[in-house]
């Protein structure tokens, strides 16, 4: 700005967001275990369910709680780059913490630091685990928050970002 130059706007439009279109999403890169893959896949066939009911608020736990179960699959497959971050979260004595007990702050964190996840994903990630986090009647109730489809539909395109940002496609 001193310099008469106007500076690179660094705000992360939720419209630009919205428009970006993932494809298809496909989990096999991701390495799952056959298992966790099936949750998975379950789990995003019930995304659409919701969307398509109109259940915006199951859209926002479901999307939340896959993407935890996802950014914690890239840490338990890149144990020495996640633990390495240094964003990584210690315990009191300076240790890094076992994945299980890594909050989904610290997950988001330490996955945009690797690269795994841009800066928009990361900010709009923060804002599903808000969200995420009414899953409590008495937060809610005492936020008044009431999801409509535009948060809904941010929770599923956040979810679909994290996606393609582990299966590098960006």
């Amino acid at each position: 700005k001193l310099l008469g130059n106007t500076p690179a706007s660094t705000e992360i439009k939720t419209e630009d967001f919205l428009q970006h279109d993932f494809g298809r999403l496909e989990l096999t890169p991701l390495g799952l275990q056959p298992e966790i893959e099936k949750v998975i896949q379950q789990r995003l066939a019930e995304i659409k369910s919701c969307m398509n009911a109109k259940a915006w608020l199951s859209v926002i736990f479901l999307s939340g709680s896959t993407m935890e179960g996802l950014l914690l699959n890239a840490a338990l497959k890149n144990p020495a780059k996640f633990n390495q971050a240094k964003s990584s979260p210690k315990d009191k004595e300076g240790k890094i913490r076992p994945f299980p007990d890594w909050a989904l702050n610290e997950l988001i964190n330490v996955a945009h630091e690797l690269g795994l996840i841009g800066l928009d994903v990361k900010k709009h990630g923060h804002a599903l685990r808000d969200f995420r986090n009414y899953i409590h009647p008495y937060q809610q109730s005492s936020s008044g928050f009431y999801p409509d489809e535009y948060t809904g539909k941010i929770a599923w395109q956040v979810l679909q970002a994290v996606v393609a940002g582990l299966t590098e496609k960006r």
